[in-house]
């Protein structure tokens, strides 16, 4: 189906949505909608993560992984919003322990160990990540250590049915090989909900949430779930064999 049939059938949707009586409450829950939600996710040309943009260099399969660390992110504010809310970096840090830990396969170093280890080394400084992040995995025997900023995190304003303002997340994450020394894998991640008024292309995406607006760490977890699998997919995983 080409672009332009595509574009077609989400004009011809959002019609008939509106039509209906327009998103109340509820109606993301209804057999009917669950039904036209899994047919537009089907089409093609319409599947992926949003925003998500990933960068690995051609030597990622080379780099064995048995044990990953996750350094806390830090607040690197872009110019649309200049400051983030205290918890932002916290709670992104917190999603991709929990993700890393949810795929498996991998070891992942405890987050108490973590900041065990980082309160032996300075404070974490912005322009310094890289070299910190290699410094952890040493003190935690890591194979490889996610470390990153986080740009931007704006909540909702406003109600799941009627928000006047939307949710925007933005974030970059680094995988660094302690064997190599090298970043090997980046992720960068910047998503705002669109009104299907706005772009009427993201449907599939506002369709996908129950046709509700969703709050920040709904869309920083879409991000951080599709970025960590990518990157475990890259990396050639081998896990620890107790007693070896």
């Amino acid at each position: 189906m080409r672009r332009g049939a595509l574009e077609g059938l989400a004009v011809a949707v959002a019609l008939f949505m509106a039509a209906c009586g327009g998103l109340a409450h509820g109606i993301g829950n209804s057999p009917e909608f669950n039904a036209l939600s899994d047919t537009i996710h089907a089409l093609p040309g319409l599947h992926g993560t949003p925003g998500l943009e990933i960068h690995a260099v051609r030597s990622i399969k080379t780099v064995i992984v048995h044990k990953i660390a996750v350094m806390p992110l830090v607040d690197q504010p872009d110019q649309t919003d200049k400051s983030l809310p205290a918890d932002a970096a916290q709670s992104i840090t917190a999603a991709i322990y929990a993700r890393a830990n949810e795929v498996g396969g991998w070891e992942v170093v405890p987050q108490d160990d973590v900041d065990a280890a980082l309160q032996q080394m300075p404070p974490v400084r912005l322009n310094q990540l890289y070299d910190e992040a290699l410094t952890l995995g040493r003190k935690v025997a890591a194979d490889g250590v996610i470390y990153g900023t986080v740009h931007r995190y704006k909540e909702r304003v406003g109600f799941d049915y009627a928000a006047q303002s939307p949710a925007a997340v933005a974030f970059t994450l680094n995988f660094v090989d302690e064997k190599s020394k090298q970043v090997v894998w980046t992720a960068k991640f910047a998503r705002e909900q669109k009104a299907l008024s706005q772009n009427i292309l993201d449907l599939p995406n506002f369709v996908s949430h129950g046709a509700r607006w969703v709050r920040a760490h709904d869309i920083a977890v879409e991000g951080i779930n599709a970025a960590i699998d990518n990157l475990q997919s890259k990396l050639t995983i081998e896990p620890i064999v107790e007693g070896k």
